[in-house]
This record gives C-alpha cells, sequence and structure tokens, in this order.
C-alpha cells in the first residue's frame, strides 16, 4: 500500500499524465479540488478533453447555473465554460483523456448560459 496527500498534489490532480501524481496514465486526469467561497475559475475551453465536474459538497454557479451537492457537468472538447463557488466547495474532477496544455481562456461573453440534462 502507498500513501500520499491530496496537499502534495498540484491543484487537488492526482491522476494524470504529469508530476507530481498518484497514477501516471495518458487515459484521464483525476483532481479533488476544494474551494473557498468567492473563488473563480475564468472562462476556459479543452479543444481535446471531456470534462465531468461532480460537485461533492457546497454550492457553485457553471456558466450561470447554480449547482449544489450531488450534480455532475458533463463539458464536450470546445463548450466553454466558467466556474464561481457560492460558498465552501468541493468538486471532483474527471478529464478525458490526459492532455498538457489542454486548457484555453476566452471571453465569458462565449460562454453559454444553460445547461442542458
Amino acid at each position: 500500500m502507498k500513501l500520499r496527500k491530496l496537499s502534495d498534489m498540484t491543484g487537488g490532480w492526482m491522476v494524470g499524465n504529469f508530476d507530481p501524481v498518484c497514477y501516471r496514465t495518458e487515459a484521464c486526469e483525476v483532481a479533488c479540488k476544494h474551494y473557498p467561497a468567492g473563488a473563480r475559475e475564468g472562462a476556459h475551453v479543452h479543444r481535446v478533453a471531456s470534462e465531468l465536474t461532480l460537485i461533492a459538497a457546497g454550492r457553485a454557479l457553471m456558466n450561470g447555473r447554480t449547482l449544489e451537492a450531488g450534480d455532475i457537468v458533463m463539458l464536450e472538447p470546445g463548450e466553454a465554460a466558467d466556474f464561481q463557488t457560492l460558498e465552501p466547495t468541493t468538486t471532483v474532477v474527471v478529464k478525458m483523456p490526459s492532455v498538457m496544455g489542454d486548457k484555453f481562456p476566452v471571453d465569458p461573453s462565449v460562454v453559454r448560459r444553460e445547461v442542458t440534462a
């Protein structure tokens, strides 16, 4: 058995094709991220990877939609998203595949403000 600490990982990213990492793979990236209330991530897209975000605890806004614990957002390549926490929030994020440098800032005006089921 190996033991690692989330605090030793960069930004909570623990699986993927980068360092430091708990499990190296090109297939996906996995992170557990803790945010204080009011934290923001600017609008961006992934050109190659799809991304799943689980709100594990707390509440946040993504693309203008309020998300609560248990909500899962799925983004396809090229689909822009922004993110802001409304209270302390924990997410679990899975990106497939693991592609370094596949995060591109975009103008916030291109973010779609609705999420489909």
